[in-house]
């Protein structure tokens, strides 16, 4: 009898393979040329005691074209536009914006979601946790160490295969958390998204 509990317990607690979950979300993603979604992003920093939440609009077009347009700070922009990443934070310091060439990795720029899911069996060591609601929920740890970040938690809808959620915790300890709702992919998106105009008396960095 103890045997057959523990022949069920392993059936019960046997997690999928991840590595098709995975495929199917590069096949999605790389079907993806525009995407659009409002998003909310926790950043919870073990220095800090609460965590900071922001919100707004997220924007992407292929090759090279991402957008974070935030509603909460409002007037706060992430913008990728093609050639140069643009870090532009009036609600902390209103005479600076950050330009840097756009990075192939991290937790803004571009590929926010294709670093992820393209050659995803290559790149990471991926582990299933769990499903949750009509989601599976993957667990990646890169195998190459100089990346910004040390592990990744992908929520993937089972209805499409497209990422909603990220859970990326980054080499200084700090976890970044975005969640994509009302996700609309391939649908039409001002180029204006992807252009900064930079005000008169406000100094460009470049990093």
């Amino acid at each position: 009898m103890n045997r057959l509990f523990l022949l069920l317990g392993l059936l019960v607690f046997n997690p999928p393979d991840p590595g098709p979950i995975l495929d199917g979300a590069s096949i999605a993603f790389a079907r993806v040329n525009t995407l659009s979604a409002e998003f909310v992003q926790i950043v919870n920093n073990p220095m800090i005691d609460a965590p900071d939440t922001t919100l707004g609009m997220l924007y992407q077009k292929r090759p090279n074209y991402f957008e974070m347009r935030f509603s909460k700070p409002k007037g706060d922009r992430i913008v990728a536009d093609g050639k140069y990443l643009w870090l532009w934070t009036p609600s902390t310091t209103k005479d600076q914006v950050i330009r840097t060439p756009i990075p192939a990795t991290g937790t803004t720029g571009p590929n926010l979601i294709g670093q992820f899911v393209d050659s995803a069996r290559e790149r990471y060591t991926a582990r299933y946790l769990r499903a949750e609601g009509g989601n599976d929920v993957i667990e990646l740890t890169p195998k190459q160490k100089d990346l910004p970040y040390s592990q990744a938690i992908l929520t993937i809808a089972k209805t499409d295969s497209l990422v909603r959620r990220l859970d990326i915790t980054e080499a200084s300890g700090q976890v970044r958390s975005v969640v994509l709702k009302g996700l609309r992919v391939n649908g039409a998106i001002p180029d204006k998204e992807f252009k900064i105009s930079v005000p008169a008396g406000v100094h460009v960095v470049n990093q």
